[in-house]
């Protein structure tokens, strides 16, 4: 083996800090995994569970509670990696999820185990956030996308898989088992971070203007200046979280949309969410500082992936209903359908740079936002009933084209800001994406259920028309025209994002010269 060779291997197995790449990534991937798997894998274990538990009123509190913990603290963990260091928030999230996991293998009724996956959610916040974060620190900017892309395919294939798995143990084994299979995954990732993740010294937080290199803090001594941590900001962003996600995800379900505990819940957070950019304000240093909204770069790629994540709810909630309700697919095979996207997804993601390298990361986005607006527009007008390939030919081309979105925003806000800013706008970026999500749930949610009130003319809703596989051609065809609307709002949603990249992103971003050699086209800055 040449001298040439051993030195090339060596870089790719080992960073400049120490850290061991290939188990490190390992570890990412078995983390990222675990994040996915429960988002989706109690899904199809309920009925167990409500059998055991009891509590079928309040079961949707399963997933809601889940997905509130999870979001509402992605700023919070961003902001402590940069504070504190990757390595031991990492180490504290896989550490709180796990002792969630156990929690709930052990609840004895719903309102516990709801309490214990607010645990567990607790802990999946570090992991998406701080994930993310690592995989952006370990590789220079032009091999990112190799590492974002595995994240992403171990992200899709987990989500997918969830409720077959959640179904095999809670069917063959016990619903318990969906919990405590967490427990050996999440020893192996702990057990390989903590060998073989190099924990960086660290050193004085930098002000926003400060663009130092992005490895200063990695070779940089340690500071003795007293570190000051935002709680009462970080206790501002929960309730404002909270309160937000609950007025979204019960509106509609638990109490009507213009009732007096929707509006009062919404009025408080607006209130909450006034009172938290004041508190940001006059924080030392802020949770979420006013540089995330500042900069042209971070606040589009912000508005366009948080657009991303309104209209990802109209495949992933709204496919599979129409697959088995319209096309007449039963429950694997329209999982199938809603899969392809899965597939075609990490591969354009991973062959992306080969795009941004040509005509930049905004320009890349741009063009398979684009591609994304044409494909959902082209859903209404697939024939009815149609053809199961017709609309898994749409999906895989949809994976396609927001491959080439999602993953050049990614990298290339990651590449505009230095080591110790990285995870806090890594975290926004998630952020504005969850929520995105669960403004688009409720919103399209409201619409599918208008749209089938005016067609049947009964108050129904399209969960009580999913569960009735015996429906009608009238009620298919209801189904068809409401799932049809949710369509065309997800493509208002993507040319929202157009919008923003064409209007406030730059058109070359920014991207640190200390990184690499930046691989946007040669020409004039905005």
């Amino acid at each position: 083996m040449s001298e040439a060779t051993t030195r090339r291997q060596a870089r790719t197995t080992a960073g400049a800090d120490g850290t061991r790449r290939g188990p490190v990534v390992a570890a990412l991937m078995l983390g990222m995994a675990l994040a996915a798997l429960d988002g989706t894998i109690v899904a199809t274990a309920v009925p167990q569970i409500v059998g055991d538990l009891g509590g079928l009123s309040v079961f949707s509190w399963l997933f809601s509670g889940y997905l509130l913990a999870v979001t509402v603290t992605l700023p919070v963990y961003g902001k402590l990696s940069d504070t504190f260091g990757r390595k031991p928030v990492l180490i504290a999230g896989i550490v709180l999820f796990l002792i969630g996991s156990v929690l709930c293998a052990s609840a004895w009724n719903m309102g516990s185990l709801i309490a214990f996956r607010v645990v567990q959610g607790l802990g999946g916040g570090a992991l998406q956030g701080t994930v993310q974060t690592i995989a952006a620190d370990l590789y220079p900017l032009k091999e990112r996308p190799r590492i974002q892309a595995r994240l992403s395919s171990v992200w899709a294939a987990s989500s997918v898989a969830g409720p077959a798995v959640g179904g095999v143990l809670a069917g063959y084994a016990d619903w318990r088992w969906i919990f405590l299979v967490n427990v050996p995954v999440g020893l192996l990732a702990l057990w390989l971070i903590a060998r073989h993740l190099a924990a960086p010294a660290r050193t004085a937080p930098s002000t926003p203007q400060a663009h130092t290199a992005p490895h200063a803090r990695v070779a940089g001594t340690p500071s003795h200046a007293r570190v000051r941590i935002d709680w009462a900001g970080a206790l501002a962003i929960f309730a404002t979280g909270a309160v937000l996600i609950t007025a979204l995800v019960q509106g509609g379900v638990a109490w009507p949309w213009l009732s007096a505990p929707s509006l009062g819940l919404l009025g408080a957070a607006a209130a909450l969410a006034a009172l938290t950019v004041v508190i940001e304000r006059r924080a030392a240093e802020p949770i979420i500082p006013g540089w995330v909204w500042r900069r042209r770069t971070i606040a589009a790629v912000n508005l366009s992936l948080g657009a991303l994540g309104l209209l990802m709810v109209a495949p992933t909630v709204f496919l599979p209903t129409y697959a088995q309700s319209v096309l007449g697919l039963g429950p694997i095979a329209a999982g199938f359908v809603l899969s392809s996207w899965t597939l075609s997804w990490p591969i354009s993601a991973a062959f992306s740079n080969r795009v941004y390298t040509r005509i930049g990361f905004r320009n890349t986005a741009i063009l398979g936002i684009s591609l994304a607006l044409l494909l959902l527009l082209a859903f209404p007008l697939l024939p009815f009933p149609g053809e199961p390939w017709q609309p898994t030919l749409l999906m895989l081309l949809l994976g396609a084209a927001l491959g080439l979105f999602q993953l050049p925003l990614m990298v290339g806000v990651q590449s505009t800001v230095p080591y110790e800013e990285r995870g806090t706008t890594t975290a926004s970026v998630l952020f504005v994406r969850q929520v995105g999500q669960s403004v688009g749930a409720a919103l399209f949610g409201a619409v599918a259920n208008g749209v089938l009130a005016a067609r049947l003319g009964a108050d129904t809703d399209l969960d009580t028309l999913a569960r009735a596989l015996n429906t009608t051609d009238r009620i298919r065809r209801a189904v068809d025209t409401a799932v049809d609307y949710v369509y065309l709002g997800a493509a208002g949603a993507a040319a929202l994002a157009l919008v923003v990249l064409l209007t406030i992103a730059p058109r070359r971003f920014p991207v640190l010269k200390e990184q690499t050699a930046d691989p946007e086209p040669a020409g004039p800055k905005p």
